[in-house]
């Protein structure tokens, strides 16, 4: 089932909807098309109770000045790029700074910043909600004139499926990813030390002391990084260790095992002990970046008056690695004329219930 209804006007007065989906199950998710933003998924408790799982706000204006992402598709690049510049074929591209000296996010304007069209409809899997936008030659300094869509779907199965495409008419590069904040507590306020994750990785990228990658692949194994077994996200996150002194807790790439191209696997899993809520991320990206939500501050008011405090949502990113375009030997991020670039990430929900 899907509703639309009328979530505000940018200053231009164009129109800016949220589209509703339900499941079977009672799942809901809402889409807004500014930003192409989850704003909310209400999935059920151990005790048969729906609620809100991911951080947000109430209005369109607290969209338009938000700095955190909830919930919104970024890009053209998901992550940091040193510098702000990359070089393709001898050409350096000069990118907007937003972080510092560095490129975050897609700059100034990114995908989060803009309107998107939006077409719904009913396929097989579930009720979907598609965005289009055109990202024109030059926007925030990037080559091509790059068409792009991002599908959601929300199937029976309580999953989520965001499928991306792009196809571009001048060489450029492009990593999207969805920026949603996640509690599963339910209570949006609450810490998330006490969720338990496992990460599919055995290996990260180590970044130095403005988040960029080194260029080095190292190990996670004996280190407060390893989550090859489900462990409580608090119990290693203020450990004496360069890595999680430098990112204030955890904010890195993990490197998802058994990397192919347009091949589905396990990335992640995060239990809630207390409502018995579960998600489960699977992906065709090589890489995902979890955050622990080490700059929310309780200054930041959301849903309901709701203050997102310190570390009370985690992220996970699936994408490719930070600052590709200047690392030859990560995985590509190239995307030339004549192909299309294809990414999907799913992220499934389910509840251990009380007996």
């Amino acid at each position: 089932m899907i509703n639309k209804k009328i979530f505000g006007h940018l200053e231009n007065g164009c129109e800016v909807n949220l589209y509703s989906l339900k499941n079977k199950c009672g799942t809901t998710a809402e889409i807004i098309n500014y930003g192409a933003c989850v704003k909310s998924i209400n999935v059920e408790n151990n005790i048969g109770n729906f609620e809100d799982v991911v951080l947000g706000y109430d209005t369109l204006d607290e969209y338009i000045n938000d700095k955190f992402y909830f919930g919104a598709t970024v890009g053209r690049y998901a992550n940091r790029i040193a510098f702000s510049k990359f070089s393709l074929n001898g050409t350096e591209y000069k990118l907007n700074s937003n972080d510092g000296n560095n490129h975050l996010h897609g700059g100034l304007i990114g995908f989060n910043k803009v309107l998107w069209n939006s077409h719904v409809f009913q396929t097989e899997q579930g009720s979907s909600v598609k965005l289009e936008y055109l990202s024109k030659d030059g926007e925030e300094n990037y080559p091509g004139n790059l068409k792009l869509s991002v599908l959601f779907t929300l199937t029976d199965k309580n999953e989520i499926i965001i499928k991306y495409e792009g196809v571009t008419d001048e060489q450029t590069i492009l990593n999207m990813t969805n920026h949603s904040y996640f509690n599963l507590s339910g209570n949006l306020s609450q810490t998330i030390l006490e969720h338990e994750l496992f990460l599919n990785s055995e290996s990260f990228t180590p970044v130095n002391k403005s988040l960029i990658p080194t260029g080095e692949i190292k190990s996670i194994l004996n280190t407060p990084l390893d989550f090859l077994q489900r462990t409580q996200i608090g119990l290693r996150i203020n450990d004496d260790y360069e890595q999680i002194k430098l990112a204030k807790g955890f904010d890195h790439n993990w490197i998802i095992n058994n990397y192919q191209k347009e091949k589905i696997r396990m990335a992640a899993t995060v239990y809630e002990p207390q409502s018995g809520r579960i998600m489960e991320v699977f992906t065709d990206q090589p890489g995902l970046q979890f955050y622990s939500g080490n700059f929310l501050r309780d200054t930041i008011i959301g849903k309901n008056g709701t203050k997102y405090n310190y570390r009370s949502a985690f992220c996970l990113e699936a994408q490719h690695y930070p600052d590709s375009p200047n690392q030859p030997e990560f995985p590509s991020v190239v995307l030339n004329p004549g192909e299309l670039y294809k990414q999907k990430t799913i992220y499934k929900f389910s509840t251990i219930k009380n007996n």
